[in-house]
C-alpha cells in the first residue's frame, strides 16, 4: 500500500512540475511539445516512487525489530 501511494505521489509531483508541463505542450504556442517523456521519464518516475518507500522501510523495520530478537533466548 505504501508503494502504491509513493508511486502515485511521485507521478503527481512529476506531472505538476514546470519542466514536465512544458514538455507536454503547456509552453508558449505549444513550443517544446515532446511526448517522448511519457515513454522515457514517466515509467522511471513511477518505479522510483514505488521502490523508494520500500527501500526506506526495510532498513527501518530491521532496526526496529533487531532489539526484540535478542531477549527471546534469555528465558
Amino acid at each position: 500500500m505504501l508503494s502504491v501511494a509513493g508511486a502515485l505521489a511521485a507521478t503527481n509531483l512529476w506531472l505538476t512540475s514546470t519542466r514536465t508541463r512544458i514538455h507536454l505542450g503547456h509552453g508558449f504556442e505549444d513550443e517544446g511539445l515532446d511526448l517522448s517523456v511519457l515513454f522515457t521519464e514517466l515509467p522511471l518516475v513511477f518505479l522510483a516512487g514505488a521502490l523508494l518507500p520500500a527501500l526506506v522501510y526495510a532498513p527501518l523495520a530491521r532496526l526496529l525489530t533487531a532489539g526484540r530478537g535478542d531477549s527471546e533466548g534469555d528465558g
